[in-house]
C-alpha cells in the first residue's frame, strides 16, 4: 500500500456556480484557476499521483499549456488514474477535507463522493469528504477562497 496526500487552494471570483469534485455548487462565486478551479479533483490528483511516485497536476498539466486553459478537472484527475494504473496500482481509498466559510460542503457530499467514485473506479464508500470552517480566520476566515487536503491510498493490483 502507498499513500499520498494532496492539497490546493483557489481564491474566489465573481460569479458561478462553483465547481468541487465534478459538481456545480449553486454559488455567488468560483474558484479561479488556469482549469476550471475545482480544488477538490486538483487535491485528489496530487495525492493520487504522490503516492505513486509520477509527478504532480502541475507537471502533467501545466497553466503555461493554452490547451489546459478552462480544462475539466475530472478530465485531469481521471488521467492520473489511469497513470497509477498504468504503474500497476489502483486507488484504494481517498479522504478529503475542505476549508472553507462557504459554500457549505454536506448538502453536496452525497454528489461529490458519487462522481469521484466513478471516476476514481471505486465504490461510493471508499470516498469520503468534508467540510471544515477556519471559524473566521485568515484569508480563508474572511471569504476569500476555499483550501482543499486530501490523502489517497494506493493498492498494488494483483
Amino acid at each position: 500500500m502507498r499513500v499520498g496526500i494532496g492539497y490546493d487552494s483557489h481564491r474566489f471570483g465573481p460569479g458561478g456556480p462553483m465547481r468541487l469534485g465534478g459538481v456545480d455548487i449553486p454559488a455567488d462565486v468560483q474558484c479561479i484557476g488556469h482549469s476550471d478551479g475545482d480544488a477538490i479533483c486538483h487535491a485528489v490528483t496530487d495525492a493520487l499521483l504522490g503516492a505513486a511516485a509520477l509527478g504532480d497536476i502541475g507537471e502533467l498539466f501545466p497553466d503555461t499549456d493554452p490547451a489546459n486553459k478552462g480544462k475539466d478537472s475530472m478530465v485531469m484527475l481521471a488521467a492520473a488514474v489511469a497513470l497509477v494504473r498504468d504503474a500497476g496500482m489502483r486507488p484504494g481509498n481517498v479522504d478529503i477535507t475542505v476549508i472553507t466559510q462557504l459554500p457549505k460542503i454536506s448538502p453536496q457530499r452525497a454528489a461529490i463522493r458519487s462522481r469521484l467514485a466513478e471516476t476514481l473506479g471505486v465504490s461510493v464508500d471508499q470516498v469520503f469528504v468534508k467540510g471544515k470552517t477556519n471559524e473566521g480566520m485568515g484569508w480563508i476566515g474572511r471569504g476569500e477562497g476555499l483550501a482543499v487536503m486530501a490523502v489517497a491510498t494506493l493498492v498494488l493490483s494483483t
